[in-house]
């Protein structure tokens, strides 16, 4: 049986713990819906309106006069660079074929390369000189300088802060230059075709837009060159087309790429004053979003997984390893030692009844209190030591002239469930004991003999 204080006392470890989880999870589910991911449908998209697409942005670069060039396959994206200078907007970098992406650093002069949050293999597979350093759990809104220094970025010249910092990156200790800014949320590296990695989509979502600085940090980045060519990817983007076999082919130009002529033959598409361009959305995926670009047999266990996977496991670990020490902290039973003073019994007594009452140790004080008054029984009944339950209910039965039920209950019965009860089975149990009945062999005190009084006795 259940006592409202057991209730209480389990009540104090499970609410928090379950107010605990019920945190924990609502964090998750937060989480998910305010970082989405970049294999979402429109994603950054300059003709989605939901909260995680671009063409707020679209039309804002298109109402400053910048024409925005949708395109939908990454060779027509590659093609368009071609001719006058332009800004590559590649805001899903993980939907990128590893074939397509050796070709972003050999983009033509004047090119302008913008990646969002690229995946460590796709800023290798570019040869761009960056790794990623550090990620944050959600992006954070910081200054342009890093490190005390401004940021060096000519558009970045009127930007405060702004929600970049997610991702954090650092040189790789290549000879090329490499410029950071708003805590290396942004990483820039000059040259001919210069190249940005931003480390946060917040910037140019439709939902986070309008937060702090992030309308100009967007199109300052974007409206540099005077024409986006936004690549939108609705999927893993396909193989690029294999060049026709023959023995007489030149060898490719490198740069050229293999992507059509100095003025390029990409299907342009001019951005109206909503920023929706037209652009041929052939050659898609047919199997739909996928989670990454790359190829499965060389996708390791590390990268299979989210980073907030990982973490979530090594704090299961660490719990786990915390609740293990935790209940390991007494290693095998109590052992007995001498009391370094002498404690009177009747305090001891009290202080082990209070324990039990504290503990609400009903059957624990009963079952103490029964193995005692059967072994002080045994004894005084000369019972062998193997004597079982019935033998001693039915010798104190047969010795006290008490029934048998009764006694087999008092000795055997079930334990108590209130104070009550256990002091009224702690008071049979004595009687029982101490009943002279017991050991009819004790002999008892003959009854006093009156004397006869003399006289004068004063007595």
């Amino acid at each position: 049986m259940v006592t409202p204080r057991a209730t209480r006392r389990r009540h104090r470890v499970v609410i928090p713990v379950v107010l605990a989880a019920l945190l924990f999870t609502v964090t998750l589910v937060s989480r998910e819906f305010d970082q989405p991911d970049q294999t979402d449908p429109g994603f950054l998209s300059p003709v989605s309106t939901a909260d995680d697409g671009g063409s707020r942005l679209a039309a804002s670069l298109a109402r400053n006069g910048v024409v925005v060039q949708r395109e939908t396959e990454t060779v027509q994206a590659l093609r368009a660079t071609r001719g006058t200078p332009a800004t590559l907007f590649v805001p899903a970098p993980e939907l990128l074929h590893p074939r397509t992406v050796d070709d972003l650093g050999l983009l033509p002069a004047g090119t302008r390369l913008v990646l969002v949050d690229p995946p460590r293999r796709v800023l290798d597979a570019a040869g761009l000189p960056i790794r990623p350093a550090a990620r944050r759990w959600a992006a954070r809104a910081v200054a342009p300088h890093h490190d005390g220094r401004p940021c060096p970025l000519a558009a970045m010249a009127g930007v405060g802060t702004a929600a970049v910092t997610r991702a954090r990156y650092a040189p790789t200790g290549a000879v090329e230059p490499v410029e950071l800014c708003f805590s290396a949320g942004l990483a820039r590296l000059p040259g001919p075709s210069e190249s940005l990695v931003v480390g946060a989509s917040d910037p140019f979502r439709n939902s986070r837009i309008d937060e702090w600085d992030n309308h100009a940090f967007a199109t300052g980045l974007l409206a540099g060159t005077g024409r986006v060519v936004w690549l939108d990817l609705d999927g893993p983007a396909p193989p690029p087309p294999e060049p026709p076999p023959g023995p007489a082919s030149p060898p490719p130009d490198p740069t050229d790429s293999g992507y059509g002529g100095p003025e390029g033959d990409a299907d342009v598409g001019t951005a109206d004053g909503e920023g929706n361009a037209s652009g041929d959305r052939s050659g898609r995926d047919s199997s739909g979003p996928g989670r990454s670009g790359q190829d499965d047999s060389t996708n390791p266990l590390w990268s299979a997984f989210p980073p907030w996977f990982w973490a979530l496991l090594l704090q299961l670990l660490l719990a786990a390893l915390l609740v293990g020490v935790w209940r390991a902290r007494r290693l095998g039973p109590p052992t007995p030692e001498p009391l370094p003073v002498t404690v009177p019994a009747a305090e001891t007594v009290r202080g082990r009844a209070r324990l039990y009452q504290r503990a609400q140790a009903h059957e624990s004080a009963a079952e103490t209190l029964r193995a005692a008054a059967r072994t002080r029984l045994a004894r005084r009944l000369h019972l062998p030591a193997d004597t079982g339950h019935e033998g001693v209910a039915a010798a104190v039965s047969a010795r006290t002239g008490a029934p048998r039920e009764i006694v087999d209950r008092l000795l055997h019965g079930p334990p108590p469930t209130t104070d009550q009860d256990l002091l009224d089975l702690a008071t049979g149990l004595d009687r029982a004991a101490r009943t002279d009945d017991a050991d009819p062999a004790r002999p008892r005190p003959s009854p006093p003999v009156p004397q006869p009084r003399s006289e004068g006795d004063p007595r």
